[in-house]
């Protein structure tokens, strides 16, 4: 250890944020720092989120977690994708599935060669050639296996459902065993350093003060350092984002155990399915300059397809990034540090995407500006890409039957977007920038299934004569339908794991 490397790491907040980024750097840090998160039971935390996107594999990995015993411990299920019901018209739906569609040739993907018969009439649903999709529709999954060479059972890729609270207790445990020092308490004051403002200290309600060299926020939305002491700045979003409410209510577990993510488009907003081992999770998010609050309940209540299990509640937010993620000695990771609605479930993603950029930018107690200015550069660039992808789902539509949908609809978009989508209205291509989260075949699927469609194929995807690609589509629909059919039902590979524990 240097004079000049930092010692003592203070994590206000716990939460899913707070105790994922205990979990990573009590493993990754290797026992060199003092790490110490500060929380008080008598807050809250907001405890909803439940869906995730394939990263989070990557997470435990590197924690070296067993997955059939995160998956007994957070009662989780399997995810492949979200369906999005009534997104571009009433009675529509698509699904946005995780992996790729059929295989490449070399020369375009396969999504060029689809495009060309598609526009010609002469190919079935996108759909009939992701291993994902069909397994989603059919209930069914496994994990990916190679046993047979190219097969598409080696493509499948997935996420999971998991309860947010148990998540979180799962990952003090696991913190904890690695010597992350809980400290129970509430924040009344926090102290800075004179000179550079830097956070000193937090002041506890009785009176202990704790010291710490790095500060990361995971207050969620009040921001308690980052925003309440710093005054940062937040970015408002909302002119693209406008759903500023969301009801949520668990319910009852329905007999169908879904391995899909389900997002309905109400009239004012849309409303989330998940299903648990043990529970069902729901929620309503919605524009309260579009819909009242007791309105949007009710649309909640009444589409439950369980009973409820406990009272509807109500959260409240603005989508939008604080104008610096760290600011000084205060790094925000979670809802600290902005917020997009968990329309493609990202939240916990970029929870974790903030822990490794840390990771990768991991200061010494000089703090470089430009190892900060990075830091931001990097996450602004993330959430930006994000926030387009998900106003994607809202601008393209043909929708026009009530005020919110007419907003979206018709409102101006940020320019990002705005190429994107025409870009692919020239040839169906989507250019990726800088390893940006979302895929070509993630912005393929939502485009297409939000009903933007392209003048014309890749030219390339013409170096196949017609018979040519008709057997190259069939062959791939038909390869693809039967791995699906030798797959277990979801509710079997569920009841497997949870009974291998017992």
């Amino acid at each position: 250890m240097t004079q000049t490397t930092l010692q003592d790491i203070v994590i206000v907040g716990g939460g899913t944020a707070g105790w994922m980024t205990a979990a990573a750097l009590s493993r990754l840090l290797q026992n060199k720092y003092r790490i110490r998160l500060v929380e008080s039971d008598e807050i809250s935390t907001i405890g909803v989120g439940e869906s995730t996107i394939p990263m989070i594999r990557l997470f435990n990995h590197v924690l070296g977690i067993n997955e059939d015993e995160f998956v007994r411990e957070t009662k989780a299920t399997f995810k492949l994708g979200i369906e999005f019901e009534d997104w571009n018209r009433v009675g529509e739906r698509y699904m946005h599935g995780f992996g790729k569609f059929g295989r490449d040739l070399g020369t375009v993907e396969f999504f060029h060669y689809w495009l060309r018969a598609h526009l010609a009439g002469r190919a079935p649903d996108l759909e009939r050639y992701s291993i994902n999709r069909l397994a989603a529709r059919a209930s069914k999954f496994m994990r990916p296996t190679d046993e047979v060479k190219d097969s598409p059972l080696s493509d499948i890729v997935y996420a999971f459902h998991l309860d947010a609270g148990l998540y979180a207790r799962y990952l003090r445990k696991y913190a904890e065993a690695h010597g992350v020092v809980r400290t129970e308490g509430k924040i009344v004051d926090v102290r800075q350093r004179a000179g550079d403002g830097h956070v000193a200290s937090v002041v506890l309600e009785n009176g202990d003060a704790i010291a710490g060299d790095l500060f990361i926020d995971c207050s969620g939305f009040r921001g308690l350092l980052i925003e309440q002491t710093l005054q940062t700045g937040f970015e408002d979003w909302s002119h693209w984002l406008p759903c500023d409410r969301a009801w949520a209510v668990p319910c009852e577990l329905a007999s169908d155990l879904l391995p899909y993510t389900r997002a309905t488009a109400r009239p004012a907003g849309w409303q989330w399915r998940i299903g648990l081992q043990h529970r069902t999770g729901n929620g309503h998010v919605y524009s309260s300059r579009h819909m009242s609050d007791d309105e949007a309940a009710a649309i909640l209540m009444r589409s439950l397809d369980g009973k409820p299990l406990a009272e509807p509640r109500l959260l409240r937010f603005t989508a939008g990034r604080r104008n610096k993620a760290w600011n000084k000695n205060v790094v925000a990771i979670g809802l600290s540090s902005g917020f997009l609605e968990p329309l493609e479930s990202t939240s916990i993603y970029l929870i974790q995407s903030g822990i490794q950029r840390l990771i990768s930018l991991f200061p010494d107690a000089g703090f470089d500006a430009a190892d900060i200015d990075e830091y931001n550069r990097q996450g602004d660039f993330e959430i930006e890409r994000i926030r387009d992808f998900i106003i994607l789902h809202y601008h393209a539509t043909e929708r026009a039957d009530t005020p919110f949908w007419n907003h979206v609809r018709t409102m101006e978009i940020p320019e990002t977007l705005r190429r994107k989508i025409d870009m692919f209205r020239s040839h169906g291509r989507v250019v990726r920038e800088n390893n940006e989260l979302f895929t070509e075949i993630g912005w393929q699927q939502v485009l297409h299934g939000q009903g933007v469609r392209p003048r014309a194929a890749h030219p390339l995807a013409g170096l196949l004569d017609d018979a040519q690609l008709a057997d190259f589509l069939g062959t791939t629909e038909r390869v693809v339908g039967k791995c699906v059919e030798v797959m277990p039902s979801h509710k079997e590979f569920v009841a497997a794991v949870a009974k291998a524990g017992r």
